[in-house]
C-alpha cells in the first residue's frame, strides 16, 4: 500500500525527492500551497521501494535534526487546500509550523496523528481564547490548551500542536492553519476580550481509553481500563499507573496518552 510523509523543512522535501527522481522512481508530491502555505511542508506519497530509498538518502532522523516526519498509508484527501494565500497579521504570535511527527492515530487507526512545532510563542494568547472558546480546556499551569475540532483533539502548547484524528495530511494542514487564524485573530483583539484563567470542561474519559490497551489487566488496581481512565480523568490516579504502557509492551500508546492527558491537566 502507498504511504505519505511530509516534512518538517523544505529542503528535505526537496532532498528526497531530488533522490527519487535520480532513481527514475514513481512518487506522487501534495502541496499545501497556496491557502496552507504557512503551515505545511510539501508532502510525497510513495511505494515500498520509493520510501526505502528515501531512507537511504538519509530523510530521516538525520545528525543535523533533519528528518521526514513519518510515514502512514495515504488515503486521497477529502480536501484541497484553498486557492488564495493565506491572511498575514501584523502580529504574529503563532508564526509558521512544522511537522515533525506523523503516524497513525492510536484512538482511530483509520485516522493520523501529528505533532507540529511553531517558530512563534501563543502561550500569552491562551487566557483570550479561553475566554472565548467555552468549550475549551484551558491549563494555565502548563501551559496547555485544549479544544475539540468536531472529532479531532487538539492540544496546544506554548510552541507545540499536536492534533489526534485528522483525516489525513491535507486536514492536518487545514486544522493548523485554523489554528493560526484563531490564534491571531484573538492577539489582535486582545483589548476588547477579558483574559480568563478559568479550567472547565475536560474531554470525556472515553478519550482516555481509547489511548489504553484495553486488556483489563488490572496492575493500575482498577477492575478495567474504561474505570481506570474515568479516575486519571478526574486527577485521581496519574497516568503513569498503567504500567502495561509506561513499562510493557505497550509502549508505544504512551505519547499520545501523555498527550492527551498533558493537554488538560491530568497527572502524567
Amino acid at each position: 500500500m502507498q504511504q505519505v510523509t511530509t516534512f518538517a523543512r523544505q529542503a528535505e522535501f526537496e532532498k528526497a525527492k531530488a533522490r527519487l527522481d535520480a532513481l527514475s522512481l514513481p512518487y506522487e508530491v501534495i502541496v499545501p500551497q497556496p491557502g496552507f502555505a504557512r503551515v505545511g511542508v510539501p508532502a510525497l506519497v510513495a511505494d515500498t521501494e520509493a520510501r526505502a530509498a528515501i531512507m537511504g538518502a538519509g530523510v530521516g532522523a538525520g545528525a543535523d535534526g533533519s528528518f521526514c516526519a513519518g510515514w502512514v498509508d495515504y488515503h486521497p484527501p477529502r480536501i484541497a487546500p484553498p486557492r488564495e494565500p493565506p491572511p498575514a497579521f501584523a502580529e504574529d504570535l503563532f508564526g509558521e509550523a512544522a511537522i515533525v511527527v506523523l503516524a497513525p492515530c492510536v484512538a482511530d487507526l483509520t485516522k493520523i496523528r501529528l505533532i507540529a512545532h511553531t517558530s512563534g510563542d501563543m502561550a500569552q494568547v491562551f487566557p483570550y481564547m479561553n475566554a472565548e472558546m467555552r468549550e475549551a480546556s484551558y491549563n494555565a499551569k502548563g501551559p496547555t490548551f485544549s479544544f475539540m475540532d468536531q472529532y479531532r483533539m487538539i492540544s496546544m502548547y506554548p510552541q507545540r500542536i499536536a492534533i489526534a484524528k485528522a483525516d489525513d495530511i491535507v486536514d492536518g494542514w487545514r486544522a493548523l492553519e485554523m489554528i493560526r487564524c484563531r490564534v491571531n485573530d484573538a492577539w489582535a483583539r486582545r483589548a476588547r476580550i477579558e483574559p480568563c484563567d478559568e479550567m472547565r470542561e475536560k474531554p470525556p474519559a472515553l478519550e482516555i481509553f481509547k489511548r489504553l490497551p484495553k486488556t483489563n489487566c488490572r496492575a493500575c488496581g482498577e477492575r478495567t481500563c474504561l474505570a481506570f481512565a474515568v479516575r486519571v480523568q478526574m486527577g485521581e490516579l496519574p497516568a503513569s499507573k498503567c504500567t502495561p504502557v509506561f513499562q510493557g509492551e505497550f509502549g508505544h500508546l504512551k505519547d499520545a496518552l501523555l498527550e492527551i492527558c498533558m493537554g488538560v491537566g491530568a497527572a502524567t
